[in-house]
């Protein structure tokens, strides 16, 4: 009930404060479009009452159940959570439909997502209620009482970016309408971890974690009194702390686990300096403890990864969740490397009563083993990927290219199916050069070409040859080293931009802008440094205990790069410290334009200079890296010596989405659509307000966003890429004036497009359709017709709403043989009040069928050409035209609009042979029918005659039939229809043929 109220809360707030109406878009639908990989899971659970079910917790993709052991996935948390960042996923030991889920994954990478509290099940995943504890950031880990599922315990590490007070040991009595803090140290030190003692869960184990997350580095531990294990006797009334054996100073992450089958042992596997981290054991419930090994391979990362868990029936047998996943099946003092299908390791559940059956997870998803790890379940059925950037390609279908967070390459997957394929969501994804980060950005008029980067490496990837060539600004390997020491430094997402007036000029971002016109042969710099470069942000990252250099806290770097379409040499650029800065003549002078009401130090995602007038732009700035979530959307009308901020407290984006990105519409000046952290914002006022977008797309960070096509194109940090297709009605003015008159959008161009034999349920590909858009008055209730017309007026297609009225009409017409156009019912032509999306499949008159719900459907497509789409709403009509394209590809071929025609005129008129031969059919079975009701001598030869008949049109039944007139013609229907092509002469001489024999077969029935 409380994330309804909050949702429904959020969404009145948006059309209170939007000045413009707020149009109800849910007839805009995203689809997803992979890829079908998954991405990072970071925590997954069973139930030993239901050995086939699991469930799995994504850092940015929710969470997901399996029914099946892991074979298929399916989302559970979409429509009720807040935040797709999950952290600990519990299912009651005595109840399945019982689970408890705590947000905010608790490996704080710096693209962590924020958590937004806990969440409860009592039907096994199909609802979920919101029971608070809503600012407590990332929780570590939740416990249910195994006597009690009401009584649950939540740890909670708190803000991953600054400190704050809710950080600590949760518990509630009550099922979690009220909650406890039952153990607090400060605002900066959580709880990675806690366990209820078999047998008496009153005894808690709680260990304590100091973490925080700055731009610039990872702080993970403290001194002694900032971290430790804790425990309590009596429900968490009293704890004391455990430190006997434990590390005497610096001590960070800590994961426990308790066995089942020996409650005196304890295990904890903790992050200290040098060899006092490690795995330490105890015997007597935590009074001593026993370093048993000091193994690198069980902290490796800890602030990423310290997970271990302990076979339910064997105190022995450990596992290791982190760079590799490790066992030990002698009580900790040995390990040996485990094969999983990814590595970087998170978490691992194993069924109480049957160990060798467990599910583990890591950075490329959930996988299931029966067989206790010897083999494991796909992880192509969860589509979780982290996505940090897109780009498009200008081939048909267009590709998306982006870099897939713990992929050894960039990936990209199409937007519509390109060819025919065996499987079609695995199949459709490539590897496009560069590494996980990217981004990969495809050369303009050569999609072949590929410039791709692997955490500030520059590659020029070959997709015919899968081959990438290394072109690194500096040749210089960066890694370790601190940033103020290093000649180039670059962000782990290392720009790349291709100007958009010549694909020969390519520009890549270290603290400087480099160019080069050489594919990266030779690299020149045009720039100073374009970054704050503050003394105190450049240092090693992670301390106090461990270090951790990957780049990715690389501070002062160019984080986004715009070359202005309108003008040539006009460049914005931005840093992921909140330098904005643009050179108007190519390089050679460059003026520091950021906003002086900006706060400093966020991170400018992207940088949007206008497409209509040369002197605007806008950028979307970031910086809940520092504990600030506000949304920061500027713009300039003046080449940034002034700013105005788009995102106030009152103007639709809520307070805390943060902005990631904002992209301006090619073709409507002032429509502009912003990507959060939570979700889609669309504003037709050039920002003065804003209201959601988000339909049914799921609560995950948008990275960013391209306009392509007419496509809004998305790419997320955990569910991968979606496009909303044609988004041509934003466009056009009248999408800001419907009230009392109904409208028809004028329909965007469309390429006919053939769909390829590809089955598959996912992605989302959507089959060849005009899209068309229109909008009903308030309290209308009448008749809706849709009525397309080609060049000449010829109404080629009329659809009706789905009513009575209109029902009983087609009937009463096609009973009577005298439809001359094709019409029928489609229940998505809705005739209620609203703004409404029809899908015509551009296919005109099939043959007759005998069957109502299949008469005349499945038609040959129209031909390229000029049409008009008429909707009658009542007694009001309005008509819009548009094109149908040839598909360029076919084009290429070289055939041509004429050769279209020309088949479609040859598949009429085997519809019409068929339609006749269908219509035969029935009337002698209406007469063989009818006949054998009558026993007079005549009417048996007349029947004979009649099943004489029937024998040639129809098939036999039985295996294997001989195919017969019928099959024959359907057989010649859906060889000339299978693509665009000619008839060849062998189809025009069997049609003749099969005209011949119908014509004499119809003159001797109906003798």
């Amino acid at each position: 009930m409380g994330t309804r109220l909050y949702s429904i809360k959020l969404l009145l707030s948006f059309f209170i404060t939007s000045t413009l109406i707020a149009q109800d878009f849910k007839a805009l639908k995203y689809r997803t479009v992979g890829p079908e990989r998954g991405g990072r899971v970071t925590t997954v659970t069973g139930t030993p009452m239901l050995p086939g079910t699991f469930y799995l917790g994504a850092s940015g993709g929710g969470v997901w159940k399996s029914d099946d052991y892991g074979t298929t996935w399916n989302n559970v948390s979409d429509g009720f959570f807040a935040t797709p960042s999950i952290g600990a996923i519990e299912v009651a030991v005595n109840d399945p439909n019982i689970v408890y889920v705590g947000t905010g994954s608790d490996g704080l990478r710096s693209n962590v997502i924020s958590g937004k509290g806990m969440y409860k099940s009592i039907d096994a995943g199909k609802t979920w209620e919101h029971i608070g504890l809503r600012k407590t950031g990332q929780i570590g880990a939740v416990e249910i009482d195994p006597t009690n599922n009401n009584v649950v315990w939540v740890a909670a590490i708190g803000n991953a970016f600054k400190a704050n007070e809710e950080r600590g040991i949760y518990k509630t009595i009550d099922g979690g309408l009220n909650w406890e803090k039952v153990l607090y140290i400060s605002d900066t030190v959580g709880f990675a971890d806690l366990e209820l003692l078999p047998g008496n869960p009153n005894i808690v184990y709680a260990a304590a974690w100091k973490a925080e997350r700055k731009p610039w580095t990872i702080i993970s531990g403290g001194e002694k009194d900032e971290g430790g294990i804790y425990k309590s006797i009596n429900g968490g009334k009293d704890w004391i702390k455990l430190e006997k054996g434990l590390p005497k100073k610096l001590i960070g992450k800590i994961d426990l686990a308790v066995s089942p089958v020996d409650s005196r042992i304890l295990y904890a596997v903790i992050e200290a300096p040098g060899k006092e981290g490690g795995l330490y054991k105890s015997v007597d419930q935590g009074k001593s403890f026993k370093q048993v090994s000091s193994n690198i391979g069980l902290v490796n990362r800890p602030f990423y990864y310290t997970n271990i868990e302990l076979d339910p029936t064997n105190p022995d047998i450990i596992y290791s969740n982190a760079n590799p996943l490790l066992k030990s099946i002698d009580g900790g003092k040995t390990w040996k490397r485990m094969s999983v299908p990814h590595g970087d390791n998170h978490d691992i559940w194993l069924n109480p009563n049957n160990p060798d059956l467990l599910i583990q997870c890591n950075d490329g998803g959930a996988n299931v083993s029966h067989n206790g790890g010897k083999t494991w379940s796909t992880q192509f059925n969860q589509p979780t990927a982290e996505i940090y950037t897109v780009e498009v390609d200008d081939q048909y279908p267009y590709w998306m290219y982006g870099g897939q967070q713990d992929n050894s390459s960039t990936i990209a997957v199409p937007s519509f199916p390109p060819s025919a394929i065996q499987k079609a969501g695995i199949g459709w994804v490539i590897n496009t050069g560069g590494c996980e980060t990217g981004p990969a950005v495809p050369k303009p008029g050569n999609h072949n070409t590929v410039y791709a980067n692997c955490k500030g490496r520059f590659g020029v990837f070959n997709k015919l040859t899968g081959v990438e060539r290394g072109y690194y600004v500096g040749a210089s390997n960066i890694y370790g080293h601190n940033p103020k020491d290093l000649k180039y430094r670059f962000q782990r997402v290392a720009p790349i931009h291709v100007s958009p007036h010549n694909p020969n000029i390519v520009y890549h971002g270290s603290q400087y802008l480099h160019k080069t016109v050489t594919d990266g042969l030779i690299w020149e710099t045009i720039s100073p440094d374009l970054t704050a470069f503050e003394d105190d942000k450049q240092v090693i990252s992670g301390s106090p205990i461990t270090r951790d250099i990957t780049g990715e806290e690389y501070y002062s770097t160019l984080y986004s790069i715009r070359e202005s379409k309108l003008l040539e040499g006009l460049i914005w650029t931005g840093s992921n410290d909140g330098v904005v800065s643009v050179t108007r003549d190519g390089g050679k002078t460059w003026k520091n334009v950021t906003p002086k009401k900006l706060p400093k130090g966020g991170r400018v995602e992207s940088v949007e200079p206008s497409q209509f007038n040369p002197a605007k732009a806008y950028i979307a700035v970031d910086r809940h890296l520092l504990g600030d979530d506000k949304p920061y959307i500027y713009k300039t009308e003046n080449y940034g010596d002034s700013w105005q901020l788009l995102s106030t407290d009152k103007n639709g984006i809520p307070a805390d989405f943060t902005a990631r990105v904002m992209r301006e519409d090619p073709v409507r000046e002032g429509l502009l659509f912003a990507g959060t952290e939570f979700g889609m914002f669309v504003s037709f006022n050039d920002g003065k307000s804003w209201q959601k977008f988000q339909q049914n797309l799921p609560v995950t960070p948008i990275t960013d966003l391209k306009i392509f096509r007419g496509d809004l194109v998305l790419s997320t940090m955990g569910r991968g890429f979606w496009i909303l297709d044609n988004i041509t009605s934003l466009r056009q003015n009248q999408i800001n004036k419907l009230k009392d008159t109904p409208h028809l959008f004028k329909p965007d161009n469309t390429i006919r497009y053939r769909y390829p034999n590809a089955r598959s349920s996912f992605p989302m590909y959507p089959r060849t359709s005009v899209i068309m858009d229109y909008y009903i008055p308030k309290d209308f209730n009448g008749s809706v017709q849709l009525e397309i017309l080609d060049a000449n007026k010829n109404v080629v297609s009329t659809i009706l709403s789905d009513s009575t009225k209109l029902k009983s009409t087609v009937k009463e017409v096609e009973d009577m043989n005298l439809s001359q156009v094709f019409r029928y019912v489609d229940k998505k032509l809705i005739g209620k009040p609203g703004f409404h999306r029809f899908e015509w499949d551009l296919r005109q008159k099939g043959a007759w069928n005998k069957s109502e719900s299949r008469r005349y459907k499945g038609g040959p497509m129209v031909a390229p050409g000029s049409y008009t789409a008429k909707l009658t709403v009542g007694e009001q009509s309005i008509e819009q035209s548009f094109e149908i394209l040839m598909d360029p590809r076919v084009k290429a071929e070289g055939i041509t609009v004429a050769n279209i025609e020309e088949q479609i005129a040859m598949q009429n008129k085997v519809i019409d042979l068929l339609s006749n031969a269908r219509k035969l059919e029935t009337s002698l079975e209406k007469e063989a029918k009818s006949l054998k009701k009558k026993k007079a001598k005549a009417k048996a030869e007349r029947l004979e005659q009649i099943e004489k008949t029937l024998k040639q049109l129809q098939n036999a039944k039985g295996a294997y039939p001989q195919q017969m007139m019928l099959s024959q013609m359907s057989y010649l229907l859906n060889m000339i229809s299978r693509a665009d092509q000619l008839p060849g002469e062998e189809a025009k001489n069997r049609y003749e043929e099969l005209v011949m024999q119908f014509n004499k077969l119809k003159q001797e029935a109906t003798k």
